[in-house]
């Protein structure tokens, strides 16, 4: 698990690194999945190659986890998704749409909504409409209105990326790092 740590950039690092120890796994799991395959489907690609590598993607993670190959260790991070792999295989369909489809982001980002609601279940269920409704203002789905949603501890991950994506990308590196830190202890 360490191995995939260290291939995410620095804001996914940081949101792992506050969800609760039993879940954080799940977040790098997803975090590395999305980094793979984005990078699998970066521009400049042959399109029938991204496809027939986002196959590949798309059936393992269609099938049961105990079915998959061994070796492979973003496949092993991801194990313990097995009662999730519906909201995985939509994100392999959404880096799709966006890459070599017509549809364009909002696919991704509506498997990203999945992918939150996954991991709220996996929290114990913590959040509902409100995990929904903060991923669906951190993806730009949705505009966000002058409060944020209350979200469980459970969620801290999501509360950073949600707080993080509405104020942009200005502002100085300094200032950025301190909003994180805010975001992740307090929530807000």
């Amino acid at each position: 698990m360490h191995d995939l740590i260290d291939t995410l950039p620095p804001l996914e690092r940081l949101a792992a690194s506050y969800a609760p120890a039993a879940t954080r796994p799940l977040w790098i799991g997803y975090f590395a999945l999305e980094q793979r395959l984005a990078d699998t489907a970066r521009d400049g690609r042959d399109p029938i190659m991204v496809q027939l590598r986002l196959a590949w993607w798309r059936d393992r993670l269609g099938e049961d986890s105990a079915k998959w190959p061994k070796g492979e260790p973003l496949l092993a991070a991801l194990g313990p998704w097995n009662a999730e792999r519906a909201a995985l295989v939509a994100l392999v369909d959404g880096i799709e749409a966006l890459h070599v489809g017509e549809k364009g982001p909002a696919e991704r980002d509506a498997a990203r909504v999945g992918i939150m609601a996954a991991l709220a279940r996996f929290s114990g269920g913590a959040g509902g409409d409100a995990v929904e409704r903060a991923a669906r203002e951190w993806t730009g789905l949705e505009p966000a209105p002058g409060s944020a949603p209350r979200l469980p501890r459970a969620m801290r991950p999501l509360v950073l990326l949600r707080g993080l994506a509405l104020r942009g990308e200005g502002g100085s590196p300094f200032l950025r790092f301190l909003t994180a830190l805010r975001l992740g202890l307090l929530g807000r």
